[in-house]
């Protein structure tokens, strides 16, 4: 009997050999070709790209030739390709989707393929039930035979987001910037862009290494240990960092310390209303942070809050006029540019308002925590037998659960997972606390985010929610 695949908040992974499988690749193809032949203009072609992971380009020429098979054109990237690259030549070239072949932040034993829509974006929830449907019916179309193309996607890719960023600006500013690619697609794209317009950089990990050595390709601690280190040593104005496929950003400030991505998120949000005074509201996941809510607040702008996965807020942006959406991973998209999260494009927009602010990574997220009052974030990921995440997900939601630790549950939210607000210290106009306990739909891990006006108090929150999981109680 084949093995089950399930697609998860972005398409499908799965680790190397086990169910990461060629055969499971050209399944998955398979059902992609089928969904596109039935309900997209098919003559018009898929983009397939692929990351630097083992097997990748392989499985990306396997799923081309399953989509040519099925009388599809296919063109295929001629080198390792930042996944927004590929979305990009979908909705410039007009194409009828993209395959992505990827695990993005995954470790380097893992693999998986990512579908994008004819829109340029992940695709939607509806596009991806109908994939699945095709999925299980074991669909594997065959036409007259189509051409398999290589074609390079990523010079078009990396001329539209230099026009999308005010590059004269960043090259002007004199600022220094480390750069960290995490052995991942972005390798040498943003060092590309910096040299020929002489913006003083030093980049580290751009080299092919499928075994991300000692780290996964993850923006956040404690991977991008040597990005921090680089920033100190080297004095560097700010560090950027991209994950394995290039779509999320993380960031370091001056001083080495980690910027996370719901700072990253407002610092670019606040540059946008205040400088750009562009128009759109405003998208969050469901697990990122409220400070959002309060710059919305001030400019007058809605803020959407949507269930965890950027196709939900790919959604939106295609129903309503939405400035920037984002999500706690590291991944912010823009309506007017594509309805896709871009690693690459966001560390030149960063780039881009410390150059028009005049103030290095770390001063920029200072003055927002100054007048937007102090918020901060942590997760843990706890890695627990089925039965325990489930119970305590149970239990989160019971009327009897009135307490985390030590404090009192205000109110509780289940847009996705069960979120708890408590009566925790504001420290003036701090963040108001919360935790939230999200189960994992693929694997058998329960994560737990918290916000609070300090970090020993978002430490505190997430102790207590730890002991409250094993403990069987708060």
């Amino acid at each position: 009997m084949a093995q089950e695949i399930k697609f998860g908040t972005d398409g499908w992974r799965g680790i190397i050999a086990d169910d990461f499988t060629f055969d499971n690749v050209r399944r998955v193809a398979g059902a992609i070709a089928s969904y596109v032949l039935k309900y997209e203009d098919a003559p018009r072609g898929i983009f397939v790209g692929y990351d630097t992971r083992f097997a990748s380009q392989r499985a990306a020429q396997v799923a081309a030739e399953i989509i040519a098979a099925a009388g599809i054109p296919a063109k295929l990237a001629d080198d390792y390709t930042p996944t927004p690259a590929v979305s990009y030549a979908v909705k410039n070239k007009g194409a009828a989707g993209g395959v992505m072949v990827t695990s993005s932040h995954n470790p380097w034993n893992w693999n998986g393929v990512k579908f994008k829509g004819k829109f340029g974006g992940s695709a939607t929830p509806g596009i991806m039930k109908k994939v699945e449907e095709e999925l299980r019916a074991g669909a594997m179309p065959e036409g007259a035979k189509a051409a398999i193309e290589e074609v390079d996607l990523k010079t078009p890719y990396v001329a539209a987001i230099c026009r999308f960023a005010d590059m004269d600006l960043i090259g002007k500013a004199k600022f220094k910037i480390a750069i960290d690619s995490m052995y991942g697609s972005g390798r040498g794209i943003l060092a590309g862009i910096f040299r020929q317009r002489s913006v003083q950089h030093i980049a580290i990990r751009q080299e092919l290494n499928p075994l991300f050595p000692g780290i996964n390709p993850e923006p956040i601690e404690p991977h991008i240990a040597l990005l921090q280190q680089t920033v100190v040593s080297e004095k560097c104005d700010a560090g950027l960092a991209t994950d394995g496929d290039a779509d999320r950003i993380g960031a370091v400030a001056e001083d080495g310390s980690f910027v996370d991505s719901h700072k990253i998120f407002c610092v670019l949000l606040r540059w946008l209303l205040e400088r750009k005074k562009w128009s759109g509201d405003v998208v969050r996941a469901f697990n990122t942070t409220r400070m959002l809510d309060r710059i919305a607040a001030k400019y007058g702008r809605k803020l959407y809050e949507t269930q965890i996965g950027f196709k939900y807020i790919a959604d939106l942006m295609m129903e309503h006029d939405i400035l920037i959406g984002g999500e706690e991973s590291g991944g912010i998209g823009y309506s007017r540019f594509l309805p896709e999260r871009d690693g690459v494009l966001n560390c030149l927009l960063l780039a881009n308002v410390m150059a028009e602010e005049g103030k290095p990574l770390g001063q920029l997220v200072t003055d927002l925590q100054r007048e937007f009052g102090p918020h901060h974030y942590g997760r843990r990921d706890l890695h627990i037998p089925e039965e325990v995440k489930r119970s305590a997900i149970q239990r989160a939601r019971a009327e009897s659960t009135q307490s985390l630790g030590r404090y009192c549950v205000v109110k509780k939210e289940s847009l996705d997972g069960i979120k708890l607000f408590l009566d925790a210290p504001t420290n003036g106009n701090g963040a108001e606390a919360w935790i939230l306990f999200r189960a994992s739909g693929t694997e058998p891990l329960l994560r737990a985010y918290a916000e609070a006006a300090s970090p020993e108090l978002v430490t505190e929150i997430l102790t207590a929610a730890e002991s409250f999981v094993n403990n069987g109680g708060s």
